[in-house]
Order: C-alpha cells, then sequence, then structure tokens
C-alpha cells in the first residue's frame, strides 16, 4: 500500500501533455487534411520541414511545440515522415478518407479543352499562383480558427473528384459558398495580400498570407477592393462575390494552404466531417 501511494505520487509530480485547443481543431491527418504533431518543449521553435518544404510551428498553451503540417491530396495513407532541425525524424499516421465526385457542364469549350494561345496563358498564370502558395513568411499566424470568409452556405465541399463535360480535371481544391453577386468576402484572419490577378480560370483572384505557409486564395470575385501588399484585419473586406472565370454562376471559391499542399478550408472553420 505504501509503494502504491509513493508510485501515485510520483505520477502526480510528472508533467503531464494534454491536448490543446488547436491540436483538437486542426488535427484531420487525412489526404488533404492536417497533421499535428508534438513536438516537444523548448527556449526556441525546432524547425520543421515536411517533403522538403517549410511547416507552421507554434507554441500550444504557452508549454509545448507543435508542427500543424498541410498533407497534399495526392498522399497516400500510411507513415509519413517530417524532419526536425535538421538531424531528427518523426513520423506520424495518415488515415484514409473518401472523396465524392462531382460532374459540371460548361457550354464555353475553352474552359474544358483551352487552345494553344489560351495554354500559354493558363501556364504563366500558374506559375504565377505557384509561386505564392510557396511563400514562407517569418510572422506568426494571428490566429488558427477562422472566420467563414462569406455567410453563405456550403455549396462544392473539398476534395470532390470533378468532370468537365465528362472529362476528369484536378479535384477539387477549396470550398465553395453559396452568395449572391456583390456579397462582400471577408478575410477569416488577418494577412498581407500577396497576389492579385485576373485569370483564365479563377477569375478575379487574390491572395492573402496569413504567416508561415498558411495562405487564403479567393477566386471569382467580381470585384477586388485591396492592394497588393495591403495588410488585411480579420474581417477585412477583400472583395466582392462574382462569377469571373470558369465559373457557372455566382460563389465564392476559398483555397486554404499550407506548406504548399492545398487543404481543406472547413478544418480552419471547425466544419470538418470525416
Amino acid at each position: 500500500m505504501r509503494l502504491f501511494t509513493l508510485l501515485a505520487l510520483i505520477c502526480l509530480t510528472l508533467p503531464v501533455y494534454a491536448e490543446g485547443f488547436i491540436s483538437r481543431l486542426l488535427n484531420k491527418p487525412v489526404p488533404g487534411g492536417v497533421a499535428v504533431i508534438d513536438l516537444g518543449a523548448g527556449e526556441t521553435a525546432p524547425s520543421v520541414r515536411y517533403q522538403s518544404k517549410p511547416v507552421l510551428v507554434i507554441k500550444e498553451d504557452q508549454q509545448r511545440w507543435i508542427a500543424i503540417v498541410g498533407v497534399p491530396l495526392s498522399v497516400k495513407p500510411g507513415n509519413q515522415q517530417i524532419s526536425v532541425n535538421g538531424n531528427q525524424t518523426l513520423s506520424f499516421q495518415v488515415a484514409s478518407k473518401h472523396y465524392r465526385e462531382q460532374r459540371i457542364t460548361l457550354k464555353n469549350q475553352q474552359q474544358v479543352n483551352p487552345n494553344a494561345a489560351n495554354l500559354k496563358r493558363i501556364q504563366r498564370e500558374l506559375a504565377e499562383q505557384t509561386h505564392a502558395y510557396q511563400q514562407f513568411s517569418p510572422r506568426q499566424p494571428s490566429n488558427l480558427l477562422f472566420d467563414k470568409p462569406v455567410n453563405g452556405p456550403l455549396s462544392s465541399p473539398f476534395g470532390l473528384r470533378r468532370f468537365f463535360n465528362g472529362e476528369e480535371r484536378n479535384p477539387h481544391s477549396g470550398l465553395d459558398f453559396a452568395a449572391s453577386r456583390g456579397t462582400p468576402i471577408k478575410a477569416p484572419a488577418a494577412g498581407k495580400v500577396i497576389l492579385l490577378g485576373d485569370y483564365f480560370f479563377n477569375g478575379k483572384t487574390v491572395f492573402v498570407d496569413h504567416g508561415q505557409g498558411l495562405i487564403s486564395m479567393f477566386c471569382h470575385l467580381s470585384a477586388i477592393d485591396v492592394k497588393l501588399g495591403a495588410e488585411l484585419p480579420r474581417g477585412g473586406v477583400v472583395g466582392k462575390v462574382g462569377a469571373t472565370g470558369r465559373a457557372t454562376g455566382p460563389h465564392l471559391h476559398w483555397n486554404v494552404s499550407l506548406n504548399d499542399a492545398r487543404v481543406d478550408p472547413a478544418i480552419f472553420i471547425g466544419a470538418f466531417t470525416p
């Protein structure tokens, strides 16, 4: 009995890591999801890379560092690894997730099979947007529980396998919100405007850097209401809902990217479904 009491007292004095709010909110380790990995305590933030790209690291509950890793849709379920400080490897498991199909009919055949001139434009625009997604600023994200950018119902979820006029194209890389033309679009968190464009597929588009590789992209806008380089507060107006680019009607398409991986924005607004 005396030994049992002594052991119980020892256990009570040991530090216990309780999963914090951010871990509970974001840890959805599936293709197109987010993996939250405990890095332990320390004075300075560890340097973390996944698939050779830098990863967002924050301190949770002022106690332990955690890595917040974006998992690309292309990753197969199973074991994955991150590199910590260049000399340590930590593993995490990616679970499976089924994504539905979406079939869309477009009248403009160029938006399904573009000609050579449009392909050249598309490649140039893709390079611009890829560069924006790869930005990794040192700023700490102001918050990780995001606001919805518009007050409208979700019309198309993330990850849908999409078929345009019967031909399969890239999976749906964001969330679509049903909203009327001209509805204000608000920044879900504070950030800096790092790219503006009027693109073949995306139409009028705004990229906002929230910090450390956490980036929002808003597209199909009818109007852009910010300047390049502008600092936006949470709730700051980005632009207005429209139907520019490849869109069948007014709506907002919102992407969230982590370490250059497009992930389900529903995770960040507490609306993720397994």
